[in-house]
């Protein structure tokens, strides 16, 4: 069975949230290019029975480990980004909308004739009508990955906490994932895993691991009951290699297991849901920074917690701000 975690004492919050300014993180994984193209549709193509959209609106959203990196910013810490893009338009507007958020491009590496990820969604009267993806996911190698684990390297020296961002678009492979985990470990560090199934147990040595609820059955079994197995989470946790294992389980909240301890409940904080994309993102870039700035493996989860039930009351990909977390914690908590 598993206890329900009381709630943290306001003051708490607000002393942790000080705390997390200025933190420095080293955020490494796969970066994304968000594509919006927003319009209307009132007829069938003539060619094929698919609708007609004709655009309004575009934006882009920087995805991935880009989007941990701006929710970052939005704290008020420092994300220092090591990624792969694409010498092309799509890898420069990335840069360019990091700039934007005033984040370091320096640990960027460029690939010549590889692809910026970029996932573009077609949207018309509030329904995505079609996402096309432009992608190459094989494994970074060559001078490429020489260059990467470099600038990994460059990031981890004086980061206060490593964030390693795994979409399965083949920056995080295993000589670049040990690479990095030596480097955080060497520096005595924290290391926040967002983990994909392709090298889910690529990760030992992490200080929290944090999957989603389908990641973790797919590891475990599809049978496994969460709620009613923790023990399931313990034995994974222990063949993970990991300190804590954080489950996200969407509008159940999340699971904690920690080494020596129980499975411990986080009950979900979102009064209302409009967008789920970027919910994971945001939790990583929370529980990273609250590590950073001293808080427990609890209170981390606590405030990615926090921080994920204002996200999704938000349209699209976005960020969350320190302010918007405090207003949602009561007043009216005792500490527990």
């Amino acid at each position: 069975m598993t206890t329900i975690a009381p709630p943290i004492e306001r003051n708490r919050v607000a002393l942790l949230l000080d705390r997390m300014k200025g933190r420095r993180i080293a955020i490494v994984g796969d970066l994304m290019l968000d594509r919006y193209l927003v319009g209307d549709t009132d007829r069938l193509s003539p060619e094929a029975p698919v609708p007609v959209v004709s655009i309004r609106q575009s934006r882009l959203a920087l995805g991935g480990a880009g989007n941990v990196a701006a929710n970052v910013a939005a704290i008020g810490a420092t994300g220092l980004l090591a990624g792969l893009v694409g010498d092309d338009p799509h890898g420069a507007a990335i840069r360019a909308e990091l700039t934007a958020r005033g984040l370091a491009t320096d640990h960027l590496v460029s690939a010549a004739g590889r692809p910026t990820t970029t996932k573009t969604r077609v949207i018309a009267r509030g329904q995505q009508v079609v996402r096309i993806d432009e992608e190459v996911d094989s494994a970074v190698d060559g001078a490429e990955r020489d260059r990467l684990v470099a600038e990994i390297r460059r990031v981890v020296t004086g980061a206060e906490a490593l964030v390693l961002e795994d979409y399965n678009k083949g920056v995080l492979e295993p000589v670049v994932i040990r690479a990095a985990i030596e480097a955080a470990r060497a520096a005595g560090i924290p290391i926040v895993v967002d983990p994909k199934f392709r090298h889910f147990f690529e990760y030992r040595g992490a200080t929290v691991f944090k999957p989603n609820r389908r990641e973790m059955e797919a590891a475990v079994g599809a049978a496994a009951d969460l709620e009613r197995d923790p023990g399931a989470l313990g034995a994974a946790r222990e063949r993970l290699g990991v300190q804590h294992l954080l489950v996200t389980m969407g509008a159940q909240g999340m699971l904690l297991v920690s080494e020596g301890g129980s499975a411990v409940e986080i009950p979900s904080r979102a009064r209302e849901v409009f967008d789920v994309s970027g919910a994971g993102d945001t939790v990583t870039a929370w529980v990273a920074t609250a590590l950073a700035a001293g808080a427990s493996a609890l209170e981390a989860a606590y405030l990615g917690n926090c921080a994920a039930g204002v996200e999704v009351a938000k349209a699209g990909v976005a960020t969350v701000e320190p302010g918007e977390v405090l207003a949602s914690v009561s007043t009216s908590v005792s500490a527990g």
